[in-house]
């Protein structure tokens, strides 16, 4: 049994200060059950609470920590910038460099808008496409994530044309009425909601890898249809590679598929750890955005020069070293296999989805292929699991519905703790 009473304690204190004790809903351990831990400090593989318990993390911040958690060359970077201030407002060099370097891996980025957050980057990429088209409505997927703005926060209507409804609480009927939603892997069902609205959608936008509702690959052509589809009825198309950028690829999915977007989003992994996001692609929907073009965009901290000097760190280092993607693939490849095996093993045949450095275990037997798919979990099974996998010092993500990242500080020797303590949490938590 973990001692906790510090995280509790924090815990307690927290929640009469913050709604629900937490400044991110999953952190609240609500569909796992228990109390979060509370963190005091991270280094390459591991994790260390505030009780001094160390795990062996698997969500590196949810994505940017690729490198493993502080990192020398990304520190060595912001201590060089800390020293000169640590916001402008103002125009700075490294902007430029960040978005030159950006618009190097990621060849259909023409031009980069740096902004804060990967919920930014995609409320500004459909504001760019609505301006562009002159049309209202995007077309969004089941289970997929774009950031909390109110266009991405509506649920699916009872069919597959039927449009939307508010998912959350302050989120107008008048929003969701130009948001229709559609099953992801489901080209079919995009072909119809095209039809059955001509010429009024701007935008289709989904992760090309989705990790929002744990780990789901796109069917074979499934990307390759929604770009024909997008160029014959001008439909802007938009990545949001916030995950899966620079880190299933040097060029993120749209590389590793072989597709090229009109709009691509970015975070997570181009700040270092720190708070940043982007949104760019072809030059002439990037000239829609002020000052050059009408559509309004703008942020005070946008461009913060501790998060470029971070994020041109960790891109320099990955442009740099390609061979550590391969490195990346490999280990996860070791962790989602062996994953699987074990669960053969018990007889429990469960589903283990990967794609390059993000995996996640599913707690059914049957394929995973969307969200509806995903939904057929056992999701306690699946909260006895995880606190098993944390008391044997194992940090997994405190939900079903999302992908594990890995990072080059997972060695092989982290990797078979991983995969003894698996074997353990499974046995527990099936009472077996």
């Amino acid at each position: 049994m973990l001692d906790q009473h510090t995280s509790d304690a924090l815990f307690t204190q927290a929640q009469a200060l913050i709604p629900g004790g937490v400044n991110s809903p999953v952190r609240a351990f609500r569909s796992v059950g228990g109390t979060p831990v509370f963190m005091e400090s991270a280094q390459g593989a591991w994790l260390t609470d505030v009780d001094g318990n160390r795990y062996v993390d698997f969500i590196n911040s949810w994505g940017p920590m690729i490198l493993g958690h502080a990192p020398e060359v990304v520190l060595d970077a912001v201590r060089a910038a800390l020293p000169h201030s640590l916001s402008f407002g103002a125009p700075t060099r490294r902007e430029s460099e960040l978005a030159l370097l950006i618009t190097e891996m990621v060849p259909s980025i023409e031009k980069v808008r740096l902004v804060n957050s990967g919920t930014e980057a995609c409320m500004s990429a459909i504001r760019v496409a609505r301006g562009f088209t002159g049309r209202a409505k995007i077309l969004k997927f089941e289970g997929c994530y774009h950031g909390h703005a109110d266009s991405f926060l509506i649920a699916a209507g009872s069919g597959a044309l039927t449009l939307g409804t508010p998912d959350s609480a302050g989120v107008t009927a008048g929003v969701a009425q130009d948001t229709l939603t559609v099953p992801y892997n489901d080209l079919a069902a995009v072909q119809a909601a095209v039809a059955a609205n001509p010429e009024q959608i701007a935008a289709v936008i989904l992760e090309p890898v989705v990790g929002n509702m744990g780990l789901v690959a796109p069917h074979e052509g499934f990307l390759q249809g929604l770009r024909a589809l997008c160029t014959a009825h001008g439909i802007v198309l938009i990545f949001d590679e916030v995950m899966t950028g620079f880190r299933l690829a040097a060029g993120g999915a749209q590389e590793l598929f072989g597709v090229v977007p009109d709009l691509t989003t970015l975070g997570k992994i181009i700040g270092g750890g720190l708070p940043v996001g982007a949104y760019g692609g072809r030059a002439d929907l990037m000239n829609q955005v002020a000052p050059v073009g009408k559509v309004y965009q703008a942020g005070t901290l946008s461009g913060n020069p501790l998060a470029t000097a971070a994020g041109l760190a960790q891109l320099r280092h990955l442009q740099q070293h390609p061979a550590l993607y391969a490195a990346l693939n490999a280990t996860t490849a070791r962790l989602a296999d062996g994953t699987r095996q074990i669960a053969k093993e018990l007889g429990l045949n469960y589903t283990v989805n990967q794609v390059g450095s993000m995996f996640s275990l599913f707690f059914t037997a049957d394929p995973v292929h969307n969200l509806e798919d995903a939904k057929r979990c056992d999701l306690a099974a699946f909260g006895r699991y995880f606190h098993a996998m944390l008391a044997r010092g194992i940090y997994l993500a405190p939900s079903q519905f999302e992908a594990l990242f890995v990072s080059t500080a997972i060695t092989d020797e982290l990797v078979e703790m991983y995969l003894t303590a698996c074997r353990a949490s499974l046995l527990a938590a099936h009472g077996l």
